[in-house]
């Protein structure tokens, strides 16, 4: 999970420099912080992962940018019809993402610390 969080945070990153100079600072900036924010979060919950509630809410954290990455992605897909193949295929890998975080927080609910209770 955290290897395609990371390639996808490169594709979008490049992807987002495409769009036109003045929106670059503004839908692009916040496309690229979005995305950069769904692999920090599982970085930084991971982190705190002998505290099961912390790696949780890190992971709650990372899927809701996930979901704000997508937001981005859609918007720009409709702004901008020329770059729509590039930006529909990120997409369509963080819709993937997404439901593999949605799948991993809830085996981590279920299933990490089973022994320890924390």
């Amino acid at each position: 999970m955290y290897k395609i969080a990371f390639d996808l945070f490169l594709k979008t990153h490049k992807a987002s420099l495409l769009l036109p100079k003045y929106e670059l600072f503004e839908l692009g900036s916040q496309l690229r912080r979005s995305s950069d924010s769904v692999i920090t979060n599982i970085v930084e919950g991971y982190g705190r992962s002998t505290y099961r509630n912390d790696y949780i809410r890190f992971l709650i954290y990372s899927h809701a940018s996930n979901d704000e990455t997508i937001n981005h992605l859609e918007k720009i897909m409709i702004l901008y019809p020329n770059f729509s193949l590039e930006f529909e295929t990120l997409r369509n890998e963080y819709n993937t993402l997404g439901g593999k975080i949605n799948i991993y927080k809830k085996w981590v609910i279920e299933n990490w610390n089973k022994n320890n209770l924390q």
